[in-house]
């Protein structure tokens, strides 16, 4: 398809990235440029993942959805960023139609997290308020109303595999059986680890994919 066709296709939809534990929305740029220039309007989010808790991050970007005011919001959210979108579908459902991309989110909880929560101390300055309903469990469960696609990484190389020393597949943080979403309308696996996802061209294709199409590219 041409460029200038999609661009007047999309051009009335924007894309919210929102990103995971220890980042900054900065850390989503890269994604954000690749996917607007396939004619989407781009915005990043921002929240403090030690300090507020998925679902107070959840309702802030609320807030900033119903500033957008294009007809047609589409979210992506890496790791802690997608349970962070499981609580704001649960908590707004007047959201905006659109569709939701997920980037290795371990919206069953996290073992890497489970583990480092048990030394109080060290959890609790590594985890802060994300583990409330959010990297221990707990989510909120994904009602279907939208389509959702799973994005997972399987390039087993990064702090999980330190922590855990678990061989069950994954993107070296998140293993994939902790990134099933019950009524998702697609998933992928790519080669690539939990933080590499985040710099992907590949990633970004699908993304665009599946925003356009509602399914990924094979």
């Amino acid at each position: 398809m041409p460029a200038q066709e999609n661009r007047l296709q999309t051009g009335n939809e924007t894309v919210v990235f929102v990103h995971g534990l220890w980042m900054h929305g900065t850390v989503m740029l890269r994604l954000a440029r690749l996917v607007g220039r396939a004619g989407f309007r781009t915005r990043v989010f921002s929240y403090h993942s030690l300090l507020q808790t998925p679902a107070q991050a959840a309702d802030r970007l609320a807030a900033r959805l119903e500033k957008i005011d294009t007809p047609v919001i589409h979210l992506v959210g890496h790791s802690l960023g997608g349970i962070v979108l499981l609580h704001l579908l649960d908590r707004h459902p007047q959201l905006k139609p659109g569709r939701v991309v997920l980037l290795g989110s371990p919206v069953g909880g996290s073992r890497v997290a489970a583990s480092l929560a048990r030394f109080p101390v060290l959890g609790a300055l590594l985890l802060g308020r994300s583990v409330t309903n959010g990297l221990l469990g707990n989510a909120p469960r994904f009602a279907g109303h939208r389509e959702l696609g799973l994005i997972c990484g399987e390039r087993a190389f990064g702090l999980g595999r330190l922590i855990c020393r678990d061989t069950q597949p994954g993107d070296g943080t998140v293993y994939l059986s902790e990134t099933r979403v019950r009524h998702s309308a697609d998933e992928i696996h790519v080669p690539e680890t939990h933080t590499s996802m985040l710099f992907s061209r590949v990633v970004a294709e699908q993304i665009i994919s599946f925003l356009q199409a509602g399914h990924f590219r094979r």
